[in-house]
């Protein structure tokens, strides 16, 4: 499963910043580096904490021109168990867990603070521009 808010423009953006500066795109992976952190600092509290792996494996990932939230992996391969449900014992977890297509906490948490994201993202993304001596528009 996947979410996605899409950025119009970002490839010519990535361009135009490259043209003023080879190091100003440098600024869009920040911005999206913060507009995914929003998402980690909502998620995390509400993942159960029985070692605390699964939250702790909760990060905030981003490139240029993406942002992602990674979770689970080898800190807390029983995560998708979490978060989704499903059956089995996954790392010593108990056996069947209702699914649930949507999920607990990633995918639900990010409709809900949606908004909140593209306004800082918006914001981040309008202050590399005008670092970088481009205009807004």
């Amino acid at each position: 499963m996947e979410a996605k808010i899409q950025v119009e423009g970002l490839a010519q953006l990535n361009r135009a910043l490259r043209a003023v500066d080879k190091d100003a795109p440098k600024g869009l992976r920040l911005a999206f580096n913060s507009a995914a952190e929003i998402l980690v600092n909502e998620v995390r509290p509400k993942i159960p904490q029985a070692s605390g792996a699964a939250r702790r494996s909760l990060v905030a990932r981003s490139t240029r021109t993406s942002a992602r939230v990674g979770v689970g992996g080898k800190r807390a391969p029983y995560y998708p168990w979490l978060d989704f449900g499903g059956q089995g014992r996954i790392a010593g977890r108990p056996g069947p867990r209702p699914f649930l297509r949507e999920g607990r906490y990633v995918y639900p948490t990010l409709r809900e603070i949606r908004p909140r994201i593209e306004s800082e993202l918006q914001s981040k993304l309008t202050a590399v521009i005008v670092d970088s001596g481009l205009e807004v528009q």
